[in-house]
C-alpha cells in the first residue's frame, strides 16, 4: 500500500486553520495532528483555541496529552508527531498536521530529529535571578535569535541556554541528529488579509472571554499550578494570570492581550515568509474560500 503523504494546513492565529483542516479529512479520510504548541495541554482550551467540537467525527492526535504546568518540548513533539503519522498511515489514511507554531511545522517537514536535553540543576540555580535581558544576551552569544519565543519568559530562556550548553557539551549528540526532510508534503497557508485578521483576533478574544477564560485560568491556579509556570505559556496564559493574581486590571488584560495576539499574528507570518525562503513552498489559499472552492483547489495538490 502506497504511503499517504503528508499535508499541512497553516497559517497565522485566528484564519480559520482548523475548519479547513477538518473540511480536507473529511473528503479525503484523513485524521489531524495538531502543530500547537499549547494545545497539548490538558485544561487549557478556551486560552488554547482548542474548538474541540469542530473536529466532528475526524480523529485528532497531539491534543491533551500533557498535564497544565508540564514543559513540553519540541524534541517531544517530533517524537509524539513521527508516531502519530506512523499510526495514521498503518491504517492507509491522511496524516494532515494543522496549526500555527511555525517552528514545529518547519521541524516536521526538515525531518528533524533532536536528542533529548537533560535538565542541568547547577545551571539553572547559576541563572535563577538574571533578568530576561541579561539571560537574552547570553543566550545571544551562544545561537542566532531568530525569534522571541526562547526569551518571552525567564523560564524559556534559561530552558534554551540549557539546551545551547548541552548541544555544547554533546556534539556528537546534536550532530547524530541527521534530518531527513520530507520532500513529498503538501503545505497549504490559509492567507487571511491583515485587517480581517485583526478583526477576527480581536472577536475570537471577546468571545472566549465571554466563554470563561478567566475562570478556566482561575481553575488552574486554583488546581496549585503556580502563576509563574502558567505565565510561561505566554499570550492568553500570561495576561489573564497577571489579570486573576491581581497585577493587572480586566481592562489593562484585554487591552494588552489583543496587542500581544496581534505581534504574534505578524511574527507567525515573518516566520511563514521565512520558510519559504528555506525551500518549503507554501500553496496560499485565500481564508474566506466557499468550502467546495477550497477542496476543488486543494484536491489537485494531493494527487
Amino acid at each position: 500500500m502506497e504511503e499517504k503523504r503528508l499535508i499541512v494546513i497553516t497559517g497565522p492565529t485566528a484564519s480559520g486553520k482548523t475548519h479547513r483542516a477538518v473540511e480536507l479529512a473529511q473528503a479525503i479520510g484523513g485524521e489531524i495532528i495538531s502543530a500547537d504548541s499549547r494545545q497539548v495541554y490538558r485544561g487549557m482550551d478556551l486560552g488554547t483555541g482548542k474548538d474541540i467540537d469542530e473536529y466532528g467525527d475526524v480523529p485528532y492526535h497531539l491534543i491533551d496529552i500533557a498535564p497544565a504546568g508540564y514543559k513540553y518540548n519540541l524534541y517531544q513533539y517530533l517524537r509524539d508527531c513521527r508516531a502519530a503519522m506512523a499510526d495514521i498511515r498503518s491504517r492507509g489514511r491522511y496524516p494532515i498536521l494543522c496549526g500555527g507554531t511555525g517552528l514545529y511545522v518547519e521541524s516536521v517537514l526538515k525531518g528533524l530529529a533532536l536528542p533529548e536535553v537533560p535538565e542541568n540543576p547547577e545551571l539553572r540555580q547559576a541563572l535563577r535571578g538574571k533578568t530576561i535581558d541579561e539571560l537574552a544576551t547570553i543566550l545571544a552569544g551562544m545561537k542566532a535569535l531568530h525569534n522571541t519565543t526562547d526569551i518571552d519568559t525567564a523560564q524559556r530562556a534559561i530552558r534554551a541556554i540549557e539546551i545551547e550548553t548541552f548541544y555544547a557539551a554533546h556534539p556528537d549528540a546534536a550532530a547524530g541528529a541527521e534530518p531527513h526532510p520530507i520532500t513529498n508534503a503538501v503545505v497549504i497557508g490559509i492567507d487571511i488579509p491583515r485587517d480581517d485578521r485583526r478583526r477576527r483576533i480581536t472577536e475570537r478574544l471577546q468571545a472566549r472571554l465571554d466563554a470563561g477564560m478567566v475562570d478556566e485560568v482561575r481553575s488552574l491556579l486554583d488546581s496549585g499550578i503556580p502563576p509563574e509556570d502558567l505565565i510561561y505559556y505566554g499570550l492568553e496564559y500570561k495576561y489573564l494570570t497577571r489579570h486573576v493574581i491581581g497585577e493587572l486590571t480586566y481592562d489593562e488584560m484585554f487591552a494588552g492581550l489583543e496587542t500581544a495576539i496581534h505581534q504574534f499574528a505578524k511574527r507567525q507570518m515573518t516566520w511563514f515568509r521565512g520558510m519559504e525562503r528555506r525551500g518549503f513552498p507554501i500553496h496560499w489559499l485565500p481564508y474566506d474560500l466557499p468550502s467546495a472552492d477550497f477542496l476543488a483547489r486543494t484536491l489537485p495538490l494531493i494527487q
